[in-house]
């Protein structure tokens, strides 16, 4: 990454448009910016298509690159769908911030009073808060292979054993969070997909967003790609749609990130749960664990960042408790990547500075470099 470059770049850019109608809304100097960081990017891991999203200031800016598919040389476009990867569990959290803002669950109940089979059990004492921070006790990254009906996953968490006790340690773990959203769907009513996908996300207004996507946009859909070059998309499993199963455009995610830095009008209801998930519970090193989100005080060293999304975070590490948890702030940085065999994303955004970036890939890269092109993106952003 060049971004050396990008920083002569922002300052030339940020100089120039002084004199201008303004920063925010001038759409060629903000595309300059992005293109220095994606470009070298897409060159460097010969990534076929990405869609880049920037909230500045009350504006969105979508830029789009590449290829959605290297067969069909079609390019990415604003309609374009990309696996979420993990950015996923931010909307199975936030719908069940939502169902606590109604009153159908409480964060703070234990698991054994919405599912009656796991009385008694140590999955029954977790408390849905410790599902919602990866702190429920040490489960594996994945749902096990063998585990492949909802017969076996009930028997499979009955006996279940935590390697530690809930609240001490961080073991990040898709099927803790899998199970707070179908936990979720049985108190409201209704199984997990048709709850985003006919309630939650109509609501949001995101009309390209998707656990199934309708056979009429399959063909928006990015075909993609691991690191080795080899195509591959997501394939259903036992808590997929809950844990990493959302499709979305760069749009649709960009409209996301304003609403959680409240820039977008919704219902009272809907806008606490998502403020909700912004909580700060836990605390390890610089990063505090939120309702899925990651929060960093701002402004974050690039070296902290790149520390709190590395593969170390993947293990389980000792964490605190923050007592009482911390209230939402705006001077932050949150934060969350995504990645599936064939896709790669990252959202970060600074409430304070209404600034916002959404970065999809329809290739599997490391993490570090994602979160080094939105750094680099969002402080000559915020330079302005």
């Amino acid at each position: 990454m060049k971004r050396d470059w990008v920083k002569i770049l922002s300052a030339v850019l940020i100089s120039t448009c002084a004199s201008t109608g303004g920063f925010a809304a001038d759409e060629t100097k903000v595309k300059a910016i992005a293109d220095a960081a994606i470009k070298p990017l897409m060159e460097k891991h010969a990534i076929p298509g990405m869609a880049v999203a920037m909230s500045v200031d009350g504006q969105d800016h979508i830029f789009n690159y590449g290829v959605e598919s290297k067969h069909t040389g079609k390019p990415v476009a604003p309609s374009t769908l990309f696996e979420l990867g993990s950015i996923s569990k931010t909307f199975t959290v936030t719908l069940a911030a939502y169902a606590e803002a109604t009153g159908a669950l409480s964060l703070s109940d234990r698991v054994d009073k919405y599912l009656p089979a796991m009385k008694g059990k140590p999955f029954g004492d977790v408390a849905l808060v410790n599902l919602a921070t990866h702190t429920a006790g040490g489960f594996p990254l994945q749902v096990p292979d063998e585990v492949r009906s909802e017969k076996q996953l009930m028997a499979y968490l009955q006996a279940w054993r935590p390697s530690y006790e809930a609240g001490t340690h961080r073991s990040y773990a898709n099927p803790s969070i899998g199970m707070l959203g179908y936990i979720t769907a049985k108190r409201m009513g209704g199984d997990f997909t048709s709850l985003m996908q006919d309630r939650l996300l109509p609501a949001f207004g995101l009309e390209n967003t998707f656990i199934d996507i309708p056979k009429s946009r399959m063909a928006d859909y990015a075909q993609g790609y691991k690191r080795t070059g080899q195509p591959a998309r997501m394939t259903p499993a036992v808590l997929s749609s809950e844990a990493y199963g959302v499709k979305s455009t760069a749009g649709d995610m960009i409209r996301f990130v304003d609403m959680n830095m409240g820039m977008v009008k919704l219902d009272g209801k809907l806008q606490q749960a998502i403020t909700n998930t912004h909580t700060g519970y836990f605390e390890t090193g610089a990063m505090t664990q939120d309702l899925i989100w990651e929060q960093y005080s701002y402004p974050p060293a690039l070296k902290t960042l790149l520390e709190g999304n590395s593969a170390a975070m993947l293990k389980t590490i000792p964490v605190s408790e923050l007592k009482p948890a911390r209230k939402p702030r705006d001077d932050v940085w949150i934060n969350k990547t995504g990645s599936t065999n064939g896709f790669g994303a990252y959202v970060a955004f600074v409430p304070e500075k209404r600034l916002g970036i959404v970065i999809l890939a329809n290739k599997n890269y490391p993490n570090e470099d994602r979160v080094s092109a939105a750094y680099d993106i969002l402080t000559a952003l915020a330079a302005k």
